[in-house]
């Protein structure tokens, strides 16, 4: 690269739990530049978590915290073209990339159901994450099985 790399941001912490994490996946969920109206649905949702999983001992932000790391792929695979043939290699996934991914998906999958409010849906699709189970944890399982399939064309790694 000619130039030198770009200065990563520095993400303030949300006002309510003083966390980084909470802050990038509000920063996720927002539309139209509306910061306050992502963090009334992140925060709502959080208290519908609350009231439905009264039996788990955690907190509602350590079961949204735990929920993320159960739909966080840990492999992907990428095109290669050699030879003019392409290939899906399976690749590790750096960190950063990891927790981007799967705060994606969780919104995405949280956007496609059906639900009365957004709070709802995303409240939905964290307990269902929480549980292993989902569409954005289905994604997950998805991305694992394309890269074991292709585990053949490791050595193609870049």
């Amino acid at each position: 690269m000619r130039k030198a790399k770009p200065k990563k941001r520095v993400i303030l912490p949300d006002p309510v739990f003083n966390d980084q994490k909470v802050s990038k996946f509000v920063n996720h969920l927002m539309f139209d530049g509306k910061k306050s109206k992502s963090y009334e649905i992140f925060y709502n949702s959080l208290e519908i978590v609350k009231d439905k999983m009264k039996d788990a001992e955690k907190a509602p932000l350590e079961i949204w915290k735990q929920a993320l790391d159960n739909i966080t792929p840990l492999v992907e695979v990428k095109s290669r073209r050699i030879g003019g043939a392409t290939f899906q290699v399976p690749t590790e996934i750096r960190p950063d990339r990891k927790e981007s991914i799967s705060m994606k998906n969780m919104i995405a999958f949280a956007r496609k159901r059906s639900g009365k409010s957004m709070a709802d849906k995303l409240a939905a699709e964290i307990m269902d994450a929480f549980n292993n189970q989902g569409g954005a944890f289905k994604r997950k399982e998805d991305m694992h099985r394309m890269a074991e399939a292709n585990r053949a064309f490791a050595h193609f790694r870049f």
